[in-house]
Parts: structure tokens; C-alpha cells; sequence
């Protein structure tokens, strides 16, 4: 992990997140406890704040950056999938974001909303929650089944367990140098 202040804001990051190597995560971020930020990620705070709260994860090689005072939010228990780009959107507990995704200026996702692999959210676009929307623009295609919600809880808790696996192995390999 890489930090970088910037004009004078350094990123706050909770001593419980799990944040691999290879991430870059510069000026005003705010990442909270038990969120995992995986490899090769990067996390930009030099335009505008960028907030990830609790039991979020951030899938390999994400970017997240925002436009000139539009802040970008992750609620509790978002999950960002493989390759994302986030960019000064507002994304609503538990939603997911498929992986390959991009997620624009303004661009709301709703509570528990799943967005489809590959997809394209424009600007100032709103996906209403519990609903699946996919593609180049995104749509909502149909509501979220009881099937859907368990699985959406379920990659949740997997990369839950999984940073609480890497962080043990990191402070293992800490204390081993010591």
C-alpha cells in the first residue's frame, strides 16, 4: 500500500480495513472498519472527498476519483467488483457493482441494487433500489429475487472472511521480520 497526502488532506484509514499491496490511495479518502481494498487498486482524493464506509469491499485494479465538488460514497456494504471505475457517484448500502463497470458523475445506485458485469451507468443516472440494470447505458431489467439477495449477501461475507484471512497472513509476515 502507497498513501500520498495531497494539499494537505491525508487519507484516514481504519486501523480493522485490509488494504493489499499494490493499492495507491492519495489526499482526501476516508476508508472505514472491516473494508477490504484489494490489489492494485487506486483510490484518488485529490479533487474532491472520497468516502468508504464500513464492510465495503473494492475489488483488483478499481479506480475511484471524483469531479470538483462532487464526492464520491460508498455506504456499508457495498461490494465493487474486479476493474470498476467509480467516479464521483453515489452508491447506497449493499449495492453491488459488477465487475468492468463504470459508474459516472452523479450517477446514483440504489439500496441493495445490482449492477450487470460490464455496464455503463452515465451521468445523473438514477437505478432505483433492489433492481438489476445492465448495459452501455444501463437499464433496470427486473426486480432483485430472494435468490439474488442471497447471493449478494453472500460475496459480502466471502470477501469479509477473505481480508480477515489476508490481514492475518500480513501481520503474521510482519511479526516474522521483526
Amino acid at each position: 500500500m502507497t498513501i500520498y497526502p495531497y494539499n494537505g488532506k491525508t487519507p484516514l484509514i481504519s486501523e480493522e480495513a485490509f488494504i493489499a499491496t499494490g493499492v495507491i490511495i492519495t489526499g482526501d479518502v476516508t476508508i472505514h472498519e472491516n473494508t477490504s481494498i484489494w490489489f492494485n487498486t487506486v483510490i484518488r482524493g485529490d479533487v474532491a472527498p472520497t468516502i468508504i464506509e464500513k464492510n465495503v469491499n473494492v475489488q483488483d485494479n478499481s479506480t475511484l476519483h471524483q469531479s470538483p465538488n462532487i464526492p464520491l460514497h460508498l455506504k456499508e456494504g457495498v461490494t465493487v467488483g474486479h476493474q470498476c471505475t467509480l467516479h464521483s457517484c453515489l452508491i447506497h448500502r449493499h449495492a453491488l457493482i459488477g465487475m468492468g463497470s463504470l459508474i459516472l458523475d452523479g450517477a446514483e445506485i440504489g439500496e441493495e441494487a445490482f449492477i450487470g458485469a460490464g455496464s455503463l451507468v452515465p451521468p445523473g443516472k438514477k437505478i432505483p433500489p433492489r433492481t438489476l440494470a445492465l448495459g452501455h447505458p444501463a437499464k433496470v431489467i427486473r426486480e432483485l429475487t430472494d435468490d439474488d439477495f442471497r447471493e449478494l449477501k453472500r460475496i459480502r461475507e466471502d470477501y469479509m472472511a477473505k481480508a480477515a484471512y489476508y490481514k492475518r497472513f500480513e501481520e503474521k509476515k510482519r511479526n516474522t521480520k521483526k
